[in-house]
């Protein structure tokens, strides 16, 4: 696993566009305000632009790649075509499983169990539908949360509605697989929940 994950707070600026189709971020360092992260979503099919377009927008498949400012590869999340509800898949710097998410049936605010690879729950992702307040829970237990606030440097990127602030706790294992698949989730969020 990457060593930028170790850090516990990441700041999330989406790239916004009038005609835009793929869902393209920078992660910033907070301190530094430097980028140390990109999601870009660039192997997007002619037919799923299309569809980002209209009503089916949640619907269209979709497959993000997270690397380091280097360009080196950190985490890859996709989803095929998505009917009733979502799962999204997880996969390292290899190519290899990490997990999954998959989303509850009938949550208000949008609810996600996050399970490892092997499909045993690692966190749960819950959301507030009225605004952005997302929190990952195990055994509850708080592991991380997503909020547009934060008072500490950086704090001006948080003028717009698509600026956020991933915070994850101490307790979260700096080379757990936890980390990687919280940080996929967040990435998610918009695409699955909010948009």
């Amino acid at each position: 696993m990457n060593p930028i994950l170790n850090q516990n707070l990441f700041l999330v600026k989406e790239h916004v566009g009038m005609f835009k189709a793929a869902n393209n971020y920078d992660i910033y360092h907070p301190e530094s305000n430097q980028i140390t992260m990109n999601c870009r979503e660039n192997n997007l099919g002619f037919f799923t632009k299309m569809l980002r377009f209209t009503d089916y927008k949640r619907m269209t498949p979709f497959d993000i790649e997270i690397t380091a400012e280097s360009g080196e590869k950190i985490i890859s999340v996709k989803r095929g075509i998505a009917w009733l509800r979502s799962t999204v898949e997880v996969f390292d710097e290899k190519d290899r499983l990490v997990g999954t998410f998959k989303q509850k049936f009938f949550s208000f605010g949008g609810k996600f169990e996050i399970l490892d690879k092997n499909e045993k729950p690692l966190a749960t992702l819950q959301g507030k539908w009225t605004g952005w307040d997302f929190k990952f829970s195990h055994e509850n237990k708080q592991l991380a949360q997503v909020s547009k606030k934060w008072a500490g440097m950086g704090k001006e990127f948080f003028t717009s509605a698509d600026n956020y602030v991933l915070q994850i706790e101490d307790t979260v294992a700096q080379d757990s697989p936890q980390r990687q698949l919280i940080l996929a989730a967040v990435m998610c969020i918009d695409m699955v929940l909010k948009e």
